[in-house]
C-alpha cells in the first residue's frame, strides 16, 4: 500500500534511503507540481530529481526530471522458440550479437548500414524540425548502438520455457546532447529571472515560451529515436538468433517502451506534463517491461491503471550500492558465482552491474501489486553488455 510522505508526495517504496527521500520530498514542494509526486518501489537517488520518481508539472517541465537519456527504455520479443530448440552453444551467439551491435559508450556503427537501418534513418532526419548536426553530426551511426552502464541484450526463457530476446537502452549520444542543452538552458533562465532554486538540476522551462517549445520538439524527436534504436537493435539480434537456430524468428509478441520521457496526460481532471524518470506507463491495460539485473529475474506486465500512482510503474531494481561502492565491495569471482550459468563476457568490467548492487527486483515487484498484473516471468540465459 503507498505511504502518503508529504502533502504532495506518496510513496510505494518499502525500502527507501533518507537521502533518496529528501530528495523526493524537495521536488514534490515546487509550486507546479500537480497533482504529487509518485516514488516508484524502485526508487533512488538520482541528479536532480530522483530516479523512480513520476512528476507531474502544470505548464512547466525540468529537463532534468527526464534525465540525459531522453526515451531510455526496454523492448522484449516473444519467439516461437521453446528452450529446448535452442543450439548448446550460447558463447557463438552472444559474440555474434556483439559483432551485430557496437557496445559501450562511444561505439558506434563504423558506417550505415543499408535497408532497415538507412530508412530508420531518413525518417528521423525528416521528422527533425532543428539542426541536429549542432548536437551530433554522427548520430546516423549511433542507430543500433547500445551504450554501458545498464543497457544490455538478453536472451531470456519464461515459466513456460518459451524464448524472449530482452534489449534495454535509449537515445545514446545525441540525446545526451541534447538534454544537456536545455538543461543548461533552464539552469540559465532561472539565473536571468533571480529565481531561487533548492538544487540548480530542478531548473524548469514555461510552457508558451520558445525556450519549452523548443525543448519539448527536441525532446520527442529524442524519444523517438530511442524507440528507433531499440526497434533497430531487435532487427540485429532477430538475425543473430536466425543464424544461430538456423530457422526464421517469429515475433509473437512485442512490447517496447519509454521509462524516460515526458507525455502530455489527464490525471485528477487536469492536463498535465508527467515526466517519468524511471517509472513506465501503467494505464490500464498497457503492456510494460520490468528488468532486474543482470543476473535476476526480468517481468512482462500489464497496467492497473492506478490513478493515485498516476497510472504508472517502477522501471526495474533499482541501485542499492553506487558504482564504485560495489567496486569496492564485490569482485570478478563474486559476478561469476551471481552469474552462474548464464553466458556472458567474464570480465571485472562488469563488477559494478553485480546484481548485488541493486534492490531485491522480488520485492519490488511486491511492492508493485496494485500498479500492475505479472504476465510473465523472464530468466536470462544469455547477457551482452557494453564496458
Amino acid at each position: 500500500m503507498p505511504e502518503q510522505l508529504e502533502k504532495k508526495l506518496i510513496n510505494w517504496a518499502s525500502v527507501l534511503e533518507d537521502s533518496t527521500r529528501e530528495q523526493a520530498v524537495t521536488t514534490s514542494g515546487l509550486p507546479f507540481i500537480f497533482p504529487h509526486l509518485a516514488l516508484m518501489p524502485d526508487a533512488h537517488l538520482g541528479k536532480g530529481a530522483t530516479v523512480g520518481s513520476v512528476i507531474p508539472t502544470d505548464r512547466a517541465i525540468i529537463p532534468a526530471a527526464v534525465g540525459v537519456d531522453i526515451g531510455c527504455g526496454m523492448i522484449a520479443v516473444r519467439t516461437q522458440f521453446e528452450v529446448g530448440d535452442l543450439p548448446t552453444d550460447r558463447q557463438s551467439v552472444r559474440t555474434m550479437i556483439e559483432s551485430a551491435i557496437p557496445l559501450s559508450a562511444g561505439f558506434y556503427n563504423r558506417d550505415v548500414y543499408a535497408g532497415h537501418t538507412a530508412e530508420r534513418i531518413e525518417t528521423l532526419r525528416l521528422a527533425a524540425d532543428f539542426d541536429l548536426d549542432r548536437y551530433a553530426p554522427n548520430w546516423p551511426m549511433q542507430l543500433g548502438s547500445l551504450g554501458s552502464g545498464n543497457h544490455f541484450i538478453e536472451i531470456s526463457v519464461d515459466g513456460e520455457d518459451r524464448v524472449w530476446l530482452f534489449l534495454h537502452s535509449g537515445s545514446r549520444g545525441v540525446g545526451n546532447k541534447i538534454a544537456q542543452h536545455h538543461i543548461k538552458q533552464a539552469q540559465k533562465i532561472m539565473k536571468q529571472y533571480w529565481i531561487d532554486l533548492p538544487d540548480p538540476d530542478l531548473a524548469y522551462l514555461v510552457e508558451g515560451t520558445k525556450e519549452f517549445s523548443s525543448y519539448l520538439a527536441e525532446l520527442h524527436w529524442a524519444q523517438a529515436f530511442a524507440l528507433a534504436n531499440r526497434d533497430e537493435m531487435m532487427d540485429r539480434v532477430v538475425a543473430a538468433v536466425g543464424e544461430w537456430t538456423g530457422a526464421t524468428v517469429e515475433r509473437e509478441l512485442v512490447v517496447n517502451c519509454h521509462h524516460n520521457y515526458t507525455a502530455r496526460e489527464k490525471h485528477f481532471g487536469r492536463s498535465v506534463w508527467v515526466s517519468r524518470k524511471g517509472a513506465i506507463d501503467a494505464h490500464e491495460g498497457v503492456w510494460g517491461l520490468i528488468p532486474g539485473s543482470m543476473g535476476t529475474a526480468s517481468y512482462v506486465v500489464v497496467g492497473k491503471g492506478n490513478p493515485v500512482a498516476l497510472c504508472s510503474a517502477p522501471h526495474g531494481a533499482g541501485r542499492r550500492l553506487s558504482r564504485s561502492a560495489a567496486r569496492r565491495q564485490f569482485t570478478a569471482d563474486d559476478l561469476r558465482a551471481a552469474m552462474g550459468e548464464i553466458e556472458y563476457r567474464d570480465t571485472d568490467a562488469f563488477v559494478d552491474e553485480i546484481p548485488a548492487a541493486y534492490k531485491d527486483v522480488e520485492q519490488v515487484m511486491a511492492d508493485a501489486a496494485d500498479l500492475v498484473d505479472i504476465r510473465y516471468r523472464l530468466r536470462q540465459i544469455v547477457n551482452v553488455k557494453g564496458d
